[in-house]
């Protein structure tokens, strides 16, 4: 899309696991109409696809294959996640024209990625989500698609462009890569729309985006800017871009410092992150906090330390988690006006157009929700446009659900909340069931979290 300045990631634990292709199914070993118009599908501005049909399009199915990525789904779902299977279909996986070459899926080496799933009985929908983090396309087939094509759905995800820890180095300019996600995402939505429309003889009748983390702030830019693509949205702990701040760039300087012995628990408190979290930091100061700061930091302040991360984030695991000791004390308010204007490329406003549902853990220690949806549950406000937007926190959830594996006497899975979230928001758009007031969806003290989550449990209000 822009010209690259990409280094490939050596990271071995972001590597693809070795896969194989499973042999395609029969219409008469599934039903009837089986894959029924593949041939029509043709993905509206790819420069490759490639389809299959298959007997099951969920993870069940696809585990161990090349149609999904298990490993870069990695800590999203707790271990005892039921989910479920036997969902027939085309499955479509291709890329768009890009210049940089981040994804290696499919030993493609080339970004703007894409997945699209099309289920046999098909409900008249269709689900769009942008990966989390610096994930890839498959990254939340278990958290999501599974559920959704189940429902009849279809699905679609991209890679948003650019992935791994040396995203920074897409584009030319500060601010490109993260802006190549908004345009990735607005461009897979129209043509999974066409391609849905090729498969089943008529366009969705209802789209819906939505995401975990940057598919979260996917999710909130893509109704804020293209409201006439979508009929509403989930938005998962979305990452919150603002020119003035807060952002990640406000918050995070503080755990970094705090990671090497110059900030206090106070600090952190002050900047947004939650009492009652601090069992989970150590996990945080090893696997996000000092990479997460360090390439989102040359990604809009690339002037700021040009030798750390450098042209690269590093090319063992030690060495991409490792902080850059400069973060230490990043002062985002200090730099230079073209910091913000960097970030102002990609801001959020809250002029969100559709309905949103909003889901944040109170323990989330990589996006503090003090920082980041409480801030954007204010910024809907402020335009005007509350009645759009419900916002719940989710009491013990925190920022990936397979830390609950470790820590399950103090957390909940978010994951079993946003099922129900989605469930709400096709009520609210359908049925014009309005979904509870904003809340603190209580964690229960007993009984099923992995796989149940009331939205009218309530605790305490969320605003």
């Amino acid at each position: 899309m822009r010209p690259s300045r990409a280094v490939p990631l050596a990271a071995a634990t972001l590597l693809a696991a070795a896969v194989t292709w499973p042999a395609p199914a029969t219409a008469t070993a599934v039903g009837a109409g089986h894959c029924a118009r593949q041939e029509r599908v043709q993905v509206p501005g790819a420069a490759f696809q490639r389809g299959a049909c298959l007997p099951d399009l969920t993870t069940t199915g696809l585990a161990g294959t090349r149609y999904t990525d298990m490993a870069d789904q990695a800590g999203l779902t707790a271990k005892g996640t039921i989910t479920p299977s036997g969902v027939p279909g085309t499955q479509i996986d291709g890329y768009f024209p890009d210049s940089s070459h981040f994804n290696h899926t499919h030993g493609w080496q080339h970004d703007a990625q894409f997945v699209i799933r099309l289920p046999d009985h098909w409900n008249g929908g269709l689900v769009v989500t942008g990966a989390p983090g610096t994930r890839r396309q498959y990254a939340t087939d278990t958290a999501i698609s599974d559920r959704v094509i189940a429902r009849g759905y279809a699905y679609a995800a991209t890679d948003k462009g650019n992935s791994g820890a040396d995203f920074y180095r897409d584009g030319t300019r500060p601010g490109d890569a993260v802006a190549e996600w908004n345009a990735r995402t607005t461009q897979l939505t129209r043509a999974a729309r066409r391609a849905v429309a090729q498969r089943y003889g008529h366009a969705p009748r209802r789209t819906y985006i939505t995401g975990i983390s940057n598919g979260g702030y996917l999710t909130r830019w893509q109704l804020e800017h293209h409201p006439e693509l979508y009929d509403g949205g989930v938005d998962w702990e979305g990452a919150v871009w603002t020119a003035d701040g807060p952002n990640l760039l406000t918050s995070l300087p503080t755990a970094v410092a705090r990671m090497l012995g110059s900030a206090r628990d106070e600090d952190m408190y002050a900047v947004g992150f939650a009492r009652g979290s601090e069992f989970l930091w150590p996990y945080h100061e090893n696997a996000y906090w000092g990479v997460t700061q360090k390439i989102y930091r040359a990604e809009f302040d690339p002037a700021y330390d040009p030798g750390c991360p450098g042209p690269s984030a590093g090319g063992t695991a030690e060495q991409i988690l490792a902080p850059c000791p400069s973060d230490a004390r990043y002062d985002y308010a200090s730099r230079p006006a073209a910091v913000r204007r960097a970030v102002a490329r990609v801001a959020l406003t809250g002029r969100i157009g559709r309905p949103l549902i909003t889901l944040h853990g109170d323990l989330d220690a990589l996006l503090p929700k003090a920082a980041d949806s409480d801030v954007y549950a204010h910024m809907v406000d402020a335009r005007g446009r509350g009645a759009l937007h419900r916002s719940y926190t989710i009491e013990g959830g925190t920022h990936v659900d397979g830390l609950y594996d470790t820590y399950s006497d103090r957390l909940r899975p978010i994951l079993p909340c946003y099922r129900s979230a989605f469930d709400a928001l096709v009520a609210w758009v359908e049925e014009g069931v309005r979904p509870p007031a904003d809340h603190t969806v209580a964690r229960p003290t007993s009984g099923d979290v992995v796989d149940s989550c009331a939205l009218d449990d309530r605790g305490t209000l969320a605003r």
